[in-house]
């Protein structure tokens, strides 16, 4: 390690971090090396980072003392917030501050920052088209990312904001794959109209964000989307249907629909995807497949991503 640039990735034990943590070690002849920062570094997760040939350093984004500790002599770092552990944007934004302000402290040359949108720039607080929540946003899982790219850009950090986009693991993990009605249809649900939703493998947002630490000074400063494939509710449920032999129907709900289904979290997500829809040429805009390809030519479109997990999506 001591000839390699060291590579602080939060989140490590993470989709994001952790598909990031296996992209380096898995560049053998590359020339960085993986810190894994994580607050149990005696879980499973970590031991198996460990054995993969990551350092595994102890850290808790709001602790930033022990963010300067494990950002110590590294030459970049990567920033990422897991909002849905506590839905506290203001949490999620002090946790963001908390590592700009390591990252500087450590004189870090390139962080990555995996950040949102702040909807706000489109949809003030005013405008009564979507419902404000919490009082101050109208996204709050993008808001808070996107109103703290200001404090990396405030402390003048050699940052590049990483746009990321739907990831398709949350057919598996996050409830919403497809759902099996009264009558044994299988049903996919989804506010998105007609519109083309960006998504990506969760692993592939990884591959990604190492493209850019191997690309170095050429990506600071700049703002990069990554998607690996643009498809609307329609095309997501046909190749579902293929590929688990079983026909999926596309069901397309108004937002406010969504708003109302009552599980944590679905006013924001219906917010989220109402954005997504309003604004769907700027959303898709900044997110071209081709970029993150260049960046990763391994990335996976959604029929490959659905070859690899079909059996993990939960139908039953």
């Amino acid at each position: 390690m001591a000839n390699k640039n060291i590579i602080a990735v939060v989140g490590a034990t993470g989709m994001q971090g952790g598909g990031l943590i296996r992209a380096i070690v898995n560049d053998k002849d590359g020339g960085f090396a993986a810190r894994a920062l994580t607050r149990k570094v005696g879980s499973d997760k970590a031991k198996e980072l460990a054995q993969l040939g990551a350092e595994v350093v102890a850290a808790d984004l709001d602790e930033v003392e022990s963010l300067k500790r494990a950002f110590a002599g590294a030459y970049g770092v990567f920033c990422v917030t897991n909002f849905w552990e506590h839905c506290s944007p203001e949490k999620e934004f002090a946790q963001a501050r908390n590592m700009a302000e390591a990252a500087k402290h450590a004189g870090v040359q390139h962080v990555i920052w995996s950040t949102l949108e702040d909807t706000r720039r489109w949809v003030p607080l005013t405008d009564t088209r979507m419902p404000t929540l919490l009082g101050k946003y109208k996204v709050p899982h993008f808001d808070a990312k996107g109103e703290a790219d200001g404090v990396f850009r405030a402390l003048n950090i050699p940052t590049t904001f990483l746009l990321t986009s739907f990831y398709w693991d949350n057919l598996i993990h996050f409830g919403m794959g497809p759902k099996k009605g009264p009558d044994g249809t299988l049903t996919f649900t989804l506010p998105m109209g007609d519109k083309k939703l960006p998504g990506i493998a969760a692993e592939d947002i990884g591959k990604c964000a190492f493209g850019i630490f191997k690309k170095g000074w050429e990506y600071v400063g700049r703002t990069v989307g990554v998607a690996g494939e643009h498809l609307t509710g329609a095309e997501m449920a046909a190749k579902l249907t293929q590929a688990l032999g079983r026909e999926v129907r596309y069901n397309a709900v108004a937002p406010e629909t969504y708003r109302r289904f009552g599980f944590p979290g679905a006013e924001d997500l219906g917010n989220m995807f109402q954005f997504k829809c309003d604004f769907n040429a700027v959303f898709c805009g900044a997110r071209d497949p081709a970029v993150a390809r260049a960046l990763n030519p391994a990335l996976q479109t959604f029929d490959q991503w659905l070859a690899q997990n079909k059996t993990r999506i939960p139908v039953d």
